[in-house]
């Protein structure tokens, strides 16, 4: 636009003399006059980067109406680009910090999958479970090991140019030699990397990294830099190398230190859905697309269908005013923001149209989320965009490789669950197996003595009821020796074999019947013994996952229920001895030579059938079945005795060390080694796992929230110090307790009480934790502290009892307190450590437990002591305890909030060690009764402090005990 002496202007673009004006002459200097849709991007084409290059000093004013809005100097690359750089290099900058840390604990991850993996074959089959998905962990190598890379592309050149210099601040290519028109002519370009270096240095690199050496078609400085000319494509070019080839650019720029950047090459090069696909096998890729003027070209909308039906990533728009049009200065000057707000909503419109942009889009994200596609003037706001679309990256990755440790720990926990039952339920099991099998033994004998008489009175009955059934069974029974059927002459020995034959039908006739009676009383015992002792052995020869086969236990246990199939009734067994005698002198004079035998008639089979009945006798058959009975169930017996192992002691330890049966000898093994792997999974395997999710966890947190500030010092602990914190993570007002763990043990106990913590569903009684963050810089960065935020209250149980609190409120907190414990209990924890200091109130003075360094499940407990002295339980001492730990520090806890005191109790305060006070617990030192104590107060303290873990009562029992007390004396509803 020229400007004549009287001020008025004619619409146009260009540079005139300044120096003719008659108020204050200027020598020596350019006057660059530019239309409003240009100002804003003096970056662009506006000003020539060979003008730049010269170090002039430009001065930028915008006269609206007569009024100058504002004046700005610079003699170096715009201001806002310079910010832009360098808020984007601490973008990336604090990426790749975040990085190496969520590479290094993928790492030792993954180092610590592998070495369960190659542990000892029983405990990997126990550990089998907790592995890493092959598809997680390929996706958080691509996260944890690549680096991000800035992809600018647009569907012209000197636009893309223009993005670039928007970025660095700079522009490295060089526009010498190329004028106005045909810098905007459409052409083909190659794509161009720019990387850090010491010196600025320019090459042409094919695709296996092999530089083609032609300077003087890359820089005309001889390898300092590089010209437009070298990303431009002749089309007369058939070299296919120099086709294929990539313009590397090295500059000394503090951005490239931090990330690459990748200009992108004409669509009819490469398409940009492509480019991104390859760039992604080594790189993350953000995508920034610089569009030129108030809508869509045609090119434009062609590259962008492509890629978004290549990638689902958002896209950063960024428009840059590259036409050469201006409108009248009039209409410029009433509808510049109208015109503005009308472009956007264009470009907007076209991009929903396309995809990238949802109709209903919000145009802000929350923490962690992945920022939205979006189309913009300034360029400022992609440094937003890079940092959410980095964020998120994080976020995701640290949320998979956060669930792959929580999966894990949850494993290990229920292993250890499994494990600390299977040493608890097994000797059980051994012991009720022995003790059942003797009292069905002992069952047995008594109906071996005890049944001889009725077992005779039946032989006698059933030999009356079926001497005619037998006579008539043994008349025609048939018998097919050949001799007998063709009526030839018998020989004295086969007639004592035919009568050998009836014989053994009339006493197997008889057998049956008494068989019958003796079973019927074995089954009475089957039905209340046999089934639950015959699935405890099935369960005990089971475990252990071996093969399905018959343990001899088993085998041993139906051979003493079978003994009563098994009785024999025998012709000698029942006959008495004169008979016996008179059948040896039958059969002699039967074997005479003179001696004819007899026929084989049906007279004569039933005449062997009647003496055969009459000579049995009722008594000596009756005591031989019994004495057969017996004799079968004492091998059977001790049969399973030596199976089983008969002197079980009580204590699983013992066991292992007295070992003389087959299924313990199995179970001593198995649960040697199942202890070994119970030790390992509570010493060794959960805490290295909740290091790992402690660091992941608080890595996510870091990423959602940021660091929170320590505000004052509002108390100090065995192991950290307590801060107040006025907000994180959208909660007003937190506490943060700073922690420094000494050593590997205290790093593992705070994880894994994080995990517990952290795995707790919400609830009204429990403060919550709200996060972890980890401070490797605490102290200067001589120390690395965990920062645990959680929920501040108002004050502990302590301070209140201490300045004074009505009955109805403690007793309201002792109601408070064992819901709390209730619920912890439920989640298969134990506190250990519940004391005034650990029970915190809010402003209405409801209460809640805190501190849960020492709380653990049960299984995953180590018998370590743990606690403080006058709240701990005797059975602390010896390393065998369970949650009822819990309901005898809640017995010393109400004792105070039924004094309304925090004066230690009588007994406790002559104690002047803590090793005298442990002693005198032990002996069964308690708190004394005070005179204000109520009858059933009294009584409900004693009851929970009781010496024997087994006869305190359960939660469940002692809130309705508290609710009834509450309600009688304060009447609390």
């Amino acid at each position: 636009m020229a400007v004549n002496q009287s001020g008025k202007s004619s619409v146009g673009q260009g540079r005139v003399p300044f120096g003719t004006t008659s108020d204050q002459p200027l020598h020596n200097c350019e006057v660059l006059l530019v239309p409003w849709p240009s100002f804003h991007s003096f970056i662009h084409p506006s000003i020539p980067p060979s003008s730049r290059a010269r170090g002039r000093v430009y001065m930028f004013v915008w006269a609206g109406g007569s009024k100058v809005m504002a004046t700005e100097k610079c003699s170096e690359p715009p201001h806002s680009a310079s910010t832009l750089s360098k808020d984007l290099a601490k973008s990336f900058r604090v990426f790749e910090r975040n990085r190496k840390m969520l590479q290094t604990n993928v790492k030792e991850t993954v180092a610590y999958f592998a070495e369960l993996q190659h542990c000892d074959q029983h405990e990997a089959a126990q550990s089998s479970l907790a592995t890493f998905p092959q598809h997680e962990l390929e996706y958080l190598n691509a996260v944890a090991t690549h680096s991000p890379c800035l992809v600018l592309a647009s569907s012209l050149l000197h636009v893309q140019l223009c993005l670039l210099e928007a970025v660095l601040g700079e522009n490295p290519l060089s526009w010498d030699g190329v004028d106005d028109h045909e810098r905007k002519c459409p052409v083909h370009w190659r794509s161009c990397k720019l990387r850090h270096a010491v010196s600025r240095r320019s090459s042409l690199v094919l695709p296996g990294q092999y530089e083609l050496v032609q300077a003087a078609q890359i820089s005309p400085c001889q390898g300092q830099g590089a010209s437009i000319a070298a990303l431009r494509l002749p089309d007369t070019n058939t070299d296919a190398a120099l086709q294929q080839a990539e313009l590397e650019l090295a500059l000394p720029h503090p951005l490239l230190k931090e990330v690459s950047v990748l200009l992108a090459p004409s669509f009819s090069v490469q398409s940009l859905g492509s480019l991104l696909e390859d760039c992604r096998r080594s790189h993350i890729p953000l995508l920034v697309y610089a569009i030129d003027g108030a809508v869509l070209s045609e090119n434009d909308i062609r590259i962008l269908q492509e890629l978004g039906s290549k990638t689902s990533d958002p896209v950063f728009f960024l428009c840059l005013d590259g036409n050469s049009t201006t409108p009248c200065a009039d209409q410029l000057e009433m509808n510049r923001i109208d015109t503005k707000d009308q472009i956007m909503n264009r470009l907007h419109s076209q991009l929903i149209d396309l995809g990238f942009i949802e109709e209903n889009e919000r145009s802000s994200t929350g923490p962690g989320m992945k920022p939205q596609a979006s189309v913009t003037w300034q360029a400022s706001q992609l440094a937003l965009f890079v940092r959410q679309f980095l964020q998120a990256h994080l976020v995701e990755a640290t949320g998979v490789v956060s669930g792959v440790h929580a999966r894990g720990l949850d494993l290990f926990i229920s292993h250890a669950f499994d494990m600390a039952r299977d040493l608890q339920i097994t000797p059980r099991r051994l012991e009720y197996a022995q003790a059942k099998e003797a009292e069905l033994y002992q069952s047995l004998l008594e109906i071996a003595s005890q049944k001889q008489e009725e077992i005779r009175d039946m032989i006698v009955l059933t030999m009356e009821r079926m001497r005619s059934e037998m006579l008539q069974a043994a008349a025609e029974m048939e018998l097919t020796d050949i001799a007998a059927m063709n009526g030839d002459c018998l020989r004295a020995r086969d007639v004592q074999s035919y009568s050998r034959k009836i014989q053994d039908m009339v006493l197997a006739r008889l057998k049956q019947a008494v068989a019958k009676q003796l079973i019927s009383s074995v089954d009475y015992l089957r039905e209340s013994f046999v089934g639950t002792l015959a699935r405890c052995l099935e369960s005990l020869e089971r475990s252990g996952g071996e093969p399905a086969v018959e343990h001899p236990a088993s085998a041993h246990l139906r051979q003493i229920l079978n003994a009563a199939y098994h009785v024999e009734v025998t012709f000698h067994s029942g006959s008495s001895a004169a008979f016996l005698l008179w059948e040896q002198i039958k059969k002699l004079w039967q074997s005479l030579t003179w001696n004819a035998p007899p026929a084989l008639t049906p007279e004569w089979k039933r005449k062997v059938a009647q003496d055969t009945i009459e000579s049995l006798n009722a008594s000596k058959l009756a005591r031989n079945i019994c004495s057969q009975f017996q004799t079968r169930v004492n091998y059977a017996h001790e049969a399973f005795a030596t199976s089983l192992h008969q002197g079980i002691s009580k204590s699983y330890v013992q066991i292992w060390t007295k070992l003389g049966g087959q299924l313990e000898m199995k179970h001593s093994g198995r649960l040697e080694r199942t202890e070994g792997m119970w030790m390992k999974v509570r010493k060794d395997h959960a805490p290295r796992l909740a290091c790992l999710s402690l660091e992941s966890r608080s890595l996510r947190d870091l990423l959602l929230h940021g660091m929170p500030r320590l505000g004052h010092e509002l108390g100090r602990g065995q192991y950290g110090v307590v801060y107040a914190c006025d907000s994180w993570a959208g909660h007003a007002t937190c506490a943060l307790k700073s922690v420094i763990p000494p050593d590997e043990k205290h790093w593992n106990d705070l994880a894994l009480e994080f995990h517990y913590t952290r795995s707790l569903p919400r609830h009204d009684r429990l403060v919550a934790l709200h996060g972890s963050v980890i401070d490797h810089t605490y102290g200067g960065g001589t120390n690395i502290a965990v920062l645990l935020i959680m929920e501040r209250l108002h004050r502990d149980l302590y301070t209140a009892i201490k300045t004074g609190m009505l009955l109805s409120a403690r007793l309201q907190v002792a109601l408070d307190v064992v819901e709390g414990l209730r619920f912890l209990h439920g989640q298969g924890l134990v506190h250990r450590d519940i004391k005034l200091k650990n029970v915190l109130l809010d402003k209405t003075n409801r209460a809640k437990i805190t501190d849960l360094g020492f709380c653990k499940p049960e299984a995953m407990m180590s018998g370590s002591i743990v606690g403080t002295p006058i709240h701990m339980a005797p059975e602390l001492f010896t390393g065998k305890y369970d949650n009822s730990v819990d309901v005898y520090a809640f017995g010393i806890l109400f004792w105070y909030i039924c004094a309304g005191s925090v004066r230690l109790p009588e007994a406790f305060e002559k104690c002047g060690t803590k090793d005298q006070l442990w002693n005198n617990v032990r002996k069964g030192t308690r708190p004394e009764r005070l005179a204000s104590f109520d009858d059933e107060c009294w009584r409900l303290m004693e009851v929970c402090w009781n010496g024997e873990p087994s006869l305190r009562p359960l939660l469940g029992i002692v809130e309705p005990q508290l609710l009834s007390i509450a309600e009688r004396l304060c009447s609390i509803t």
